[in-house]
């Protein structure tokens, strides 16, 4: 087995061997599927948006899997900038760490992933489970570059985890099916892939331009993600 191989599993397990992240990676998609999902339709009922019904339950699996991707890569940058420098200039070197860093948060987003699209398909169902595990996936992948992000650049773990926690808030609560009005807040960066998520768990037709739109999105989200870990792991010695 390859270097980069063994510190990118290092690097899950690191997440993983702790029993408090393994309970909240089947509570939090459990708790926004069947808790969150009532408080979206209510909050898009005041607002005068559109999202009801089972399109509510879709949707929270794609918030629960963004919630619990974008904490993961901020604490991957937080908690672990001083360990990586060091790897990095102990030889292992920044671009491969980076690289480890990205693989290791990639699949936890699957991870995460499956478990929000399993606990949808349990309580719900879905009428295009493929099409919704890739819109939930994607929701993944994009907070995974926002939380990488606000780790590389807010040092405290208290300010940055809020200011993720804030991020997530205004994305979720002002999405285009969330309020009547629309505004530059309604063309987040989950945009279309919360409206590939609505179609998938309601049996919609999803739009072409609309799978464009989230593979480009992801591969902004992909790159923003690899230059966080990567002068996360620079060496400053």
């Amino acid at each position: 087995m390859s270097d980069f191989a063994v510190v990118g599993g290092r690097f899950v397990r690191e997440h993983l061997r702790e029993p408090l992240t393994l309970a909240l990676l089947v509570v939090i998609p459990i708790f926004f599927i069947l808790i969150f999902a009532s408080v979206l339709g209510e909050f898009a009922k005041a607002l005068g948006g559109s999202l009801a019904g089972s399109a509510t339950a879709a949707i929270s699996a794609g918030w629960a899997a963004a919630f619990l991707c974008g904490a993961l890569a901020y604490f991957q940058v937080s908690s672990s900038r001083g360990a990586d420098r060091r790897l990095a200039y102990a030889g292992f070197g920044a671009w491969r760490i980076a690289l480890a860093r990205l693989a290791a948060s990639a699949v936890l987003g699957v991870l995460v992933s499956v478990i929000a699209l399993v606990t949808l398909w349990l309580r719900s169902g879905i009428e295009h489970p493929v099409h919704a595990g890739a819109a939930i996936f994607a929701f993944a992948l994009i907070y995974i570059g926002i939380g990488a992000f606000i780790g590389a650049l807010v040092p405290s773990q208290l300010e940055g985890s809020l200011l993720v926690v804030l991020v997530f808030s205004v994305d979720a609560f002002s999405g285009p099916t969330m309020t009547s009005s629309g505004g530059f807040l309604s063309y987040g960066p989950t945009r279309a892939a919360s409206d590939l998520l609505i179609a998938a768990g309601s049996g919609q037709t999803s739009a072409s331009s609309s799978w464009y739109e989230v593979l480009a999105a992801v591969a902004v989200a992909i790159l923003i993600a690899l230059g966080a870990f990567l002068m996360s792991a620079r060496s400053r010695l």
